[in-house]
């Protein structure tokens, strides 16, 4: 099949892709930067260079193609741009895609979510996933879409070093032993190429997880991999977490949609869909994944 991936070669993309060449399928990936080309040749895919702002491009590179996978980003440091309304542009990527595939006359759509899209309350940040599943589900009916959710990166616990370093222990505004779910990216790429192969019919949603783990359970197992057995996850009130990213430089929006999202995992508002639909959990854990996070942390 031809397939046209977005997210260049990012944490999922790439795996997806390599999975998808290896199965034999004709591949572009469409990536923003011009020095990616040859990366993405190396894998066996074709490049397709431009930008997810652009509506026209994106027609044309989706023309032709079986199936598109779609994903929303903002790049990398966009979160700290203080000028930046991050929900409403993320929207228009969503909007760009939905006039794209209208234009291509795609008929068969992959589309990167997250937990939490089930709802535009009381999951801060995440509200962009939903309001971008809204703008796709107003494609025409005989366009299928197979809704990958998610649910929370171990990739993000990489935000849990700068405190690891400064004061020695992991800091939000949740925690305990109330476990969530969290997710590889290869299990998430995994899992998009097992659909992307099976029928199209219609509209479905699918959760993706790896594991369930507490924070403290969390806290334990990142700490043991970086030389700290006695690595605590300490727990402060939204208003100093808020606070604190603010002085750290983040922008006061998505400061403030990240400390309500955490407030939803508090609440059981982001996981509530989630635990009424769960997947059955992938294979890579996060002792599998640690290294990573140790490497990233010892650098």
């Amino acid at each position: 099949m031809k397939i046209t991936i977005t997210g260049s070669l990012g944490n999922i993309s790439r795996p997806l892709a390599i999975e998808l060449v290896q199965k034999g399928h004709d591949i572009t990936v469409i990536s923003s930067k011009a020095e990616r080309q040859k990366e993405i040749e190396a894998i066996g895919a074709k490049a397709a260079i431009g930008s997810m702002q652009d509506a026209n491009f994106l027609a044309e590179t989706f023309k032709g193609a079986d199936i598109v996978y779609v994903m929303e980003t903002m790049g990398e440091g966009r979160f700290s741009a203080q000028h930046i309304d991050v929900i409403s542009a993320i929207a228009k990527i969503g909007e760009n895609y939905k006039q794209a595939i209208e234009k291509s006359g795609v008929k068969r759509v992959v589309h990167l979510s997250s937990i939490g899209a089930h709802t535009d309350k009381g999951n801060g940040m995440l509200a962009f996933h939903y309001k971008v599943e809204q703008i796709l589900n107003e494609l025409p009916a005989d366009v299928s879409i197979k809704v990958m959710r998610p649910v929370g990166f171990y990739y993000n616990m990489l935000a849990f070093i700068p405190t690891i370093k400064s004061q020695g222990v992991i800091v939000s505004n949740y925690g305990g032993d109330e476990k969530e779910p969290w997710v590889s990216p290869l299990d998430i790429a995994s899992v998009i190429a097992e659909e992307m192969e099976k029928p199209f019919e219609g509209r479905i949603v699918r959760y993706i997880a790896s594991e369930e783990l507490s924070p403290n359970e969390i806290a334990h197992i990142l700490g043991e991999a970086i030389g700290k057995p006695d690595l605590k996850w300490v727990v402060i009130s939204d208003e100093q977490m808020l606070n604190g990213m603010v002085a750290a430089g983040m922008n006061a929006g998505v400061a403030k949609g990240l400390v309500e999202m955490n407030a939803g995992r508090r609440s059981g508002v982001l996981g509530e869909d989630y635990n009424r639909h769960k997947p059955v959990l992938g294979k890579t854990k996060l002792k599998d994944w640690v290294n990573v996070f140790a490497a990233v942390y010892n650098k």
